[in-house]
């Protein structure tokens, strides 16, 4: 809990604009974190492993509003404090793993954005991590008397066994000329080719001379190129997240969809057969992206042999040691430590500001089970929401009494989600009945 300790303006107004909104805040994520400490500890043990030189994947399954994008988020911030590089994205009609027209060159270009570090974990790091490495190239050169292209040259020699690893080398070399000459297009060159940005290999050759591009073909490749640079650049690994994964589910062809799984296929088997070190997967999705033999996961035969879950593991007893990971429910006494959580963002940290006693948070909770039923706990995004609403209009209105508000609380049907295609019925998995509670 996080009763005592001071929270900055800045970090509490940003927790409470994204709970409000029903989104997860990008930052203070350890302020309102509860719960789920098996699960939490299952990914910090596939970070370690990263560390070590292995790989790892997980899917993180849960229901619409459980809370995945928020374990997402705490598992990208665990990996930053372990000296890892993540990068990030979410699937959408435009960015999918594999595709012809360029939807997967933008997935790869939007993660890489994204990149993050423990000194850059608001993304935009690819800079620094390039420039770290550059340096240490000269470094070493000035140590050896070498030049420095011959000596990144002997650092990126295994990459270029690889697929597009030679040009990687080209294009480092073309980054360290544009320091050393104050060539700030050429720089600005090699990283667009890094972050898969040009379109086509002619331009690519007309700025750096390289003979390729990362392209919708290579993504995956591009990856395991990109995990082995930062760990050349001197990190632990890479964690590579993406989140809504549900699209993939939601595509109309089932050719596009095999195609996305088989490339799915392959990552789980480089993976599992221990075929290439320092990079982990995550991808976040609902049950029906994994379980639906129609058109999920469970749909491509290999993928549902792989991914079944442990038949033992029943009657309350769990596995962690699978790909598949799925968020446990939270308990309400885990709600009641989150609500408590959030009454101290609002109060910034200091107890003698509290909004509401103590015996608010569970005459709220009492009063959100009364007309919701037990998904207020399991599904406690709408439960946040209004907690953070009830608060905001007792911070605004001083002395409006918390009894006579919470009798006024309405329960109206969930409107969130919808479906992208309303012939397909709810694609993300069952909320359409919820009822939520708005102030």
């Amino acid at each position: 809990m996080t009763t005592g300790t001071t929270i900055k303006s800045r970090d509490r107004d940003v927790i409470l604009q994204a709970l409000a909104a029903g989104v997860v805040p990008k930052t203070g994520l350890r302020h309102v974190q509860v719960g789920r400490a098996a699960e939490v500890g299952a990914l910090v043990r596939d970070i370690d492993r990263l560390s070590d030189g292995g790989a790892a994947i997980r899917f993180v399954i849960g229901e619409y509003g459980a809370g995945k994008t928020f374990f997402l988020n705490l598992v990208r911030l665990i990996a930053l404090e372990r000296k890892c590089v993540t990068i990030h994205a979410d699937l959408g009609p435009d960015r999918r793993i594999h595709a012809s027209a360029g939807q997967a060159r933008g997935l790869y270009a939007e993660a890489v954005r994204n990149m993050a570090t423990r000194t850059k974990p608001e993304g935009g790091a690819l800079p620094s991590v390039v420039e770290r490495f550059v340096t240490d190239c000269m470094n070493e050169a000035g140590r050896k008397g070498a030049p420095v292209e011959r000596v990144i040259d002997e650092r990126l020699a295994h990459l270029q066994e690889e697929v597009g690893g030679y040009d990687y080398a080209t294009v480092l070399k073309a980054y360290w000329r544009g320091s050393e000459e104050g060539d700030e297009v050429l720089k600005t060159s090699a990283l667009r080719w890094l972050r898969g940005e040009y379109s086509t290999k002619t331009e690519a050759r007309q700025a750096l001379g390289v003979r390729s591009i990362i392209d919708d073909n290579d993504i995956y490749d591009a990856l395991k190129l990109l995990a082995a640079f930062v760990k050349l650049a001197g990190y632990a690994g890479l964690l590579v997240v993406f989140d809504e994964m549900v699209n993939l589910y939601k595509l109309q062809s089932a050719q596009a969809r095999n195609q996305n799984f088989e490339q799915i296929l392959r990552m789980l088997n480089d993976v599992l057969q221990g075929n290439f070190g320092g990079i982990g997967f995550v991808f976040g999705g609902t049950p029906e992206f994994l379980m639906d033999t129609r058109r999920g996961l469970y749909s491509y035969a290999a993928l549902q042999s792989r991914l079944a879950e442990n038949a033992f593991a029943t009657n309350g007893l769990v596995d962690l040691s699978g790909p598949v990971l799925r968020l446990q429910s939270l308990t309400p006494e885990d709600l009641l430590i989150l609500l408590s959580n959030i009454r101290s963002v609002f109060a910034h940290g200091d107890p003698a500001r509290h909004l509401v006693p103590d015996e608010a948070l569970p005459a709220f909770m009492e009063h959100c089970s009364k007309y919701v039923g037990e998904a207020y706990f399991r599904m406690p995004r709408n439960t946040i929401k209004a907690f953070v609403q009830f608060l905001a209009i007792l911070d605004q209105n001083p002395g409006t009494g918390w009894e006579s508000l919470l009798g006024r609380v309405d329960v109206a049907p969930d409107v969130e989600n919808p479906s992208a295609d309303e012939s397909e019925g709810s694609a993300e998995g069952g909320d359409d009945n919820l009822a939520s509670i708005r102030l």
